[in-house]
């Protein structure tokens, strides 16, 4: 499983940091390096403007949302309802689950969570693989 994520201002980066700090095995890569994701991958991307899914993001999906297991959004609690929108579009977009929300660049609890939950996605992958 890689962690593909999409960063504008520096908060999922951040996030992401704070993530391999805790956990080093995990493959992470930014969509501006990998054009082409030929793995499973949980995504993490951000909200712009009231609550669309960015530019960069959306073209990284139209090449790669066949890989695409579930999506983590980073936003700004000030929108409101559209804080972290684009995670409940691209969920709906490509009917796979929104594991979390994370307020700009998430807490050290948001981190442990996001650990847990990609940690299930692997442990499902895995499980896929040798039953086949």
């Amino acid at each position: 499983m890689i962690i593909v994520y999409d960063s504008l201002t520096g908060n999922v980066k951040r996030f992401i940091d704070k993530v391999k700090n805790k956990n080093e095995s995990l493959r992470v890569e930014n969509i501006a390096t990998i054009p082409i994701v030929d793995d499973d991958y949980i995504l993490v991307t951000y909200t712009i403007g009231m609550g669309k899914v960015p530019d960069s993001t959306q073209k990284f999906l139209n090449k790669n949302s066949n890989k695409l297991k579930a999506v983590i959004v980073s936003g700004n609690i000030i929108w409101g309802d559209n804080f972290g929108k684009a995670g409940d579009t691209i969920s709906k977009q490509y009917n796979i689950p929104l594991i979390m929300k994370i307020e700009l660049s998430g807490t050290q609890q948001n981190v442990d969570q996001f650990i847990q939950e990609v940690a299930k996605f692997d442990n499902n992958s895995k499980m896929d693989s040798t039953q086949q």
